[in-house]
């Protein structure tokens, strides 16, 4: 197992002069989880996406180390691994399209359709590989979000509303996903449910600005 690293340091975020929330610092190691909480409107979402490279800080900083070499900004998104209710699929693709398209834009190597499709039957819609997505209802696209982010083995997994818009199974994958990469990697959740507060061994809290 690699060594990771994940270091938050006074990481603040404003968005059209109105602060969304501001030194935030925590730091995570391979083999853990956090789960980041607040209330709606407080900023996790934001958060989640700064720590994944999508977001800039408006001050501070976010580093994840590997083996103790810090990873760039331009290729932050070869080691990190993002589901959303923000991240979309491309609908006029189908299933495992969006898979190959994931490695090509990650540069993974050594993946074969055969290992896409173990994927998409971890989570149950191998047998809708060849359909166009945009034929997929809400809770299917969500298990092929987690197919993708899985795709290269990420040493950090970034979860926001992890249950959302899935059914009992697939609340099931995602709980094995989430023990498999608390062992694995570092695993951060954004999330109040307490179901998935189970899965972190810590918290830490975004207040938001009030207006």
């Amino acid at each position: 197992m690699t060594n990771a690293v994940l270091k938050a340091d006074q990481l603040s975020k404003d968005f059209n002069r109105r602060k969304i929330f501001s030194a935030i610092s925590f730091d995570a190691a391979s083999g853990s989880s956090l789960a980041v909480t607040g209330r709606n409107g407080s900023g996790k979402s934001t958060l989640a996406k700064i720590l994944c490279g999508v977001l800039t800080p408006t001050s501070g900083t976010a580093v994840l180390s590997i083996d103790g070499n810090a990873i760039s900004p331009e290729r932050l998104h070869r080691h990190v691994g993002l589901v959303s209710p923000y991240v979309q699929m491309y609908d006029e693709f189908t299933g495992i399209e969006n898979l190959r398209l994931a490695i090509s834009i990650r540069g993974i190597v050594r993946k074969n359709d055969r290992q896409l499709r173990d994927l998409l039957q971890q989570f149950g819609i191998d047998d809708r590989r060849n359909d166009d997505v945009r034929t997929y209802s809400s809770g299917m696209k969500q298990r092929l979000k987690y197919a993708a982010a899985l795709l290269h083995e990420p040493e950090l997994l970034v979860l926001d509303e992890p249950t959302s818009n899935l059914d009992e199974q697939g609340i099931a994958a995602v709980r094995d996903v989430m023990s498999r990469q608390k062992e694995s990697g570092i695993l951060i959740i954004a999330t109040n449910d307490r179901d998935d507060l189970r899965y972190a061994d810590r918290q830490v809290t975004v207040e938001g600005e009030h207006t």
